[in-house]
């Protein structure tokens, strides 16, 4: 069994939706998963766990939360992790996304399947698209 941390931050309830779907996804494929919102996470534990899902919603000019999440997350030791992103925005085009994503290859992470953004409030497709996300992590 797997070891999967779901981590997020949330300022509207959209990527605590997404997350929960996220570890529902994974829990339904058999992984032990541990479910916080990064105020509760501390980033020595990343090494307890096969694989961590992150979720962060789009901010400012499309930038990652910067006060809570960001630290915990800068402090993350993603050095050979399969890791998976997530989040919601309302505005722009995704960048956020993808200069998030090109951040984890750069801390050495190891990207195991395509991220999963949703505008506004997560629809029914957008939250099964983050329980195959979740699920993805317990492979």
């Amino acid at each position: 069994m797997s070891k999967v941390a779901v981590i997020f931050w949330t300022g509207t309830g959209n990527t605590e939706a997404m997350a929960n779907a996220v570890a529902e996804g994974a829990e339904n494929g058999g992984a032990d998963v541990t479910l916080k919102n990064v105020i509760d996470f501390n980033a020595d534990s990343v090494s307890a766990f096969d694989g961590i899902a992150f979720g962060c919603p789009a901010m400012g000019a499309e930038e990652l939360e910067d006060s809570e999440f960001l630290p915990v997350f800068e402090n993350c030791n993603l050095n050979e992790k399969d890791v998976v992103l997530f989040g919601s925005y309302g505005w722009g085009d995704g960048e956020w996304m993808r200069n998030w994503e090109q951040t984890c290859t750069e801390m050495g992470a190891n990207l195991v399947s395509e991220s999963v953004i949703c505008n506004d409030t997560p629809d029914d497709e957008c939250l099964e698209k983050c329980r195959k996300l979740g699920a993805v992590l317990n492979n």
